[in-house]
């Protein structure tokens, strides 16, 4: 299987990865779950959610909120996650 621009580019910084694979295994979480869960800060996890968000992967399920939004993996990040995982980056 071929590696396509979206993979290369989710797997070209590791917080991109760390994400994609946590909202994954979780479905809905949250950017202080998700640093709390991999050790990173706030301000990592929240800059890989908005590339993320920007490249639609993922998107906020709670936009009317300032704090404590909720994030989850698009059709398009399902996909895209999907393909990592067949071809082994994720576990």
């Amino acid at each position: 299987m071929q590696t396509d621009e979206s993979t290369k580019w989710i797997m070209s910084v590791d917080r991109r990865m760390l994400v994609m694979r946590d909202v994954h295994e979780n479905g809905i979480i949250r950017v202080s779950e998700l640093a709390s869960h991999s050790g990173r800060s706030i301000q990592n996890i929240s800059r890989a959610i908005h590339e993320l968000e920007a490249e639609g992967l993922v998107e906020c399920i709670t936009p009317e909120k300032n704090t404590w939004k909720r994030y989850i993996l698009t059709e398009h990040g399902k996909m895209v996650y999907e393909r990592m995982r067949d071809l082994h980056l994720f576990e």
